[in-house]
């Protein structure tokens, strides 16, 4: 039920987001090193991602409410403030990400916020909600790795923040092609619900629903050919959640393979650009291993179209990911 309202509401919410997107003249400014075919999409109304930010806030808010006041020992206090802390940290990023989408659509560019100024803001962002979990009595500081684990003690808090860094870009850098973040994050969460009901985790159980149904609904409007893209507020919101979930059942090595398209996809711009500026240096002139980055448009110049890569990443995320489930499991 928890899916099925988070999917009707953001497909009711997105028909007045969109509407309202298309008012404000809210269209997105396709980069100039993308590919050459995505120049059609130029002008699609972006920010697209308020319709499922509001659309899952609605189902948590009755969710929630109705759990707290039936079922308080399934989930008490103690478990709504963790849920409002998964809020707490995708909100944040899902604003940083509308102030960054909102200075391209006023100044009709495709560069919003500089790239210090996300990073400052994401790492206060993150510092705070593990500084609130610390509070809230979350203090292991092992890293799960499975069958293994081990403790880190005070460095596990600045290597957190680097993970949530690196997860939240990663997603941003994955919604380069319509329906594939929306797609491989409905997988995620999917996956994320089986991982928390087996940790007996209620509280996120419900968050991962609402969100795996704020996608869905989303589809319908983010699909090939897209009507609308999620753009950084949508996108830096998948990113943050997927983050605090992941992060918050201490299975890292899991959270690694429910997350590993996205960080396959951030890799490879890493190792695009590290390697095309050591043999600039070295020969003269760049050279690429890749035909494109992030490495879904690698895909597209080798002739995939759009559904075959939502299709393909999404199927070897869900993979993936029952592989990190059956480590849960096990």
């Amino acid at each position: 039920m928890t899916l099925l309202a988070g999917c009707v509401l953001t497909m009711i919410l997105g028909k007045f987001v969109l509407a309202e997107l298309r008012k404000l003249k809210a269209g997105q400014e396709i980069r100039q090193d993308g590919p050459t075919w995505h120049n059609s999409k130029a002008g699609t109304p972006t920010m697209g991602g308020l319709g499922f930010i509001f659309g899952i806030l609605l189902t948590i808010g009755v969710v929630y409410g109705v759990f707290h006041s039936s079922a308080p020992e399934v989930l008490g206090p103690q478990q709504m403030a963790a849920g409002m802390l998964v809020l707490f940290l995708a909100f944040g990023n899902g604003l940083i990400g509308f102030l960054d989408d909102f200075i391209k659509v006023i100044k009709h560019r495709n560069l919003g916020l500089t790239a210090w100024q996300k990073i400052v803001l994401q790492v206060v962002a993150a510092v705070l909600w593990l500084a609130a979990m610390y509070w809230l009595g979350d203090r292991d500081t092992t890293i799960g790795l499975g069958f293994t684990s081990f403790d880190i003690k005070w460095f596990y808090y600045p290597l957190m923040v680097l993970v949530i860094l690196y997860l939240t870009n990663a997603v941003n850098l994955t919604d380069g092609v319509d329906g594939l973040c929306g797609t491989v994050t409905l997988v995620a969460m999917l996956i994320f619900t089986l991982v928390c009901s087996k940790l007996q985790m209620e509280d996120y159980t419900l968050y991962t629903m609402a969100l795996a149904g704020g996608c869905l609904g989303f589809l319908v409007w983010n699909l090939h050919p897209a009507k609308c893209f999620m753009g950084d507020t949508g996108s830096m919101y998948l990113g943050a959640s997927v983050a605090a979930i992941g992060l918050a059942t201490h299975q890292h090595l899991t959270m690694i393979l429910v997350a590993l398209v996205y960080i396959l996809e951030a890799l490879s711009v890493m190792i695009q650009v590290t390697y095309f500026k050591y043999t600039k240096k070295k020969y003269g002139e760049g050279r690429r291993i890749f035909k494109m980055t992030p490495i879904h448009h690698h895909f597209e110049m080798s002739g995939f179209s759009e559904y075959k890569i939502v299709i393909t990443f999404s199927l070897f995320g869900a993979i993936a990911g029952l592989c990190g489930l059956l480590l849960v499991i096990l």
